[in-house]
């Protein structure tokens, strides 16, 4: 945990290798995930605040001290895309993120972003991380803050422009909220991962009529799981309490309120998940697909072990 660059350049040369849980019985472990199936497994809680759903989702997924070692630094990834309702991580999932790093012995908790403050203060989230005492990172855009990490086995992406910065932490802990997007229909941790990538390269994924062209919605997805291969959160935290379910990712939109929190490791097993609250199902998202080609998770839900509970 002490030297972060290392740790993170290994799982930048891991992160494709697929899932090696095999999913069914096994033993069981005093959170309820089987021994070595940690990846196919994902913690659903919902029935009460969010700050509430936060805590009891982590601790089904084994309590924040199996991510979080004592002394670690620890970068956040909340959503702070736009100020309408349901459109931003819920600031109160990041406020029971940070507790929860806190008290598993953080020395360092911060969300890095790229977007520039006020964009944080229109959601609150800003208070929030100075009332729990994390910090916000927000890097400039200028291409020399991005390191480039080659991804040969990308189809649409051939290289991920990820932050410097996240080479300073020891834990990424992604904190989307699942919501609609006027291109694929779906917003939850992969695409979330463009928070950590270079705007510049972002405006890569989005070729001409991305909302509508089949060809280019078919770029924008195969991007996304490409750039998934470049990082690997070590925890996914996913804010379905208040979603918006058309005009995304942006809003105002209309409203939903599943009044669930999803917890786990597989990025691709928490976004097969949540295609529900959208009405819609995992095969209906290309990149879900692809982040599955890719080795990255498990979207059959058959195959996942859902523990789900009220907070």
């Amino acid at each position: 945990m002490s030297d972060s660059i290392s740790r993170r350049e290994f799982i930048k040369q891991t992160a494709g290798m697929g899932v090696a849980a095999v999913v069914g019985g096994g033993i069981v472990t005093g959170s309820g995930i089987p021994a070595g199936q940690e990846g196919s497994t994902i913690a659903v809680v919902g029935g009460g605040s969010a700050l509430k759903c936060t805590e009891k989702a982590v601790e089904l997924a084994g309590g924040m001290g199996r991510f979080v070692a004592k002394g670690a630094r620890v970068a956040l990834l909340p959503n702070a895309q736009s100020r309408h309702p349901g459109s931003y991580t819920n600031p109160d999932v990041v406020r029971a993120a940070v507790r929860m790093c806190r008290a598993a012995g953080a020395e360092v908790v911060d969300a890095l972003s790229w977007l520039p403050e006020r964009f944080w203060q229109a959601t609150g989230l800003d208070k929030v991380l100075e009332e729990e005492g994390a910090g916000l990172k927000i890097s400039g855009r200028e291409d020399e803050l991005f390191k480039r990490i080659d991804l040969p086995e990308g189809r649409a992406l051939k290289a991920a422009h990820v932050m410097k910065s996240l080479d300073e932490y020891d834990v990424l802990i992604d904190m989307p909220i699942i919501k609609d997007h006027a291109g694929n229909k779906f917003t939850g941790t992969m695409k979330n991962l463009m928070g950590l990538n270079s705007p510049n390269c972002n405006r890569t994924f989005h070729m001409e009529n991305w909302e509508t062209d089949p060809d280019a919605l078919q770029h924008l997805d195969q991007c996304i799981a490409d750039l998934n291969m470049a990082v690997k959160p070590d925890l996914c935290i996913s804010d379905a309490t208040e979603i918006i379910t058309t005009n995304g990712p942006f809003g105002p939109g209309k409203l939903a309120r599943p009044g669930k929190v999803i917890v786990g490791t597989d990025r691709i097993a928490m976004d097969a998940y949540g295609t529900s609250f959208l009405g819609l199902k995992p095969e209906d998202i290309i990149m879900i697909g692809r982040g599955h080609a890719h080795g990255l998770g498990e979207m059959d839900l058959s195959k996942v072990r859902i523990l789900e509970a009220g907070s």
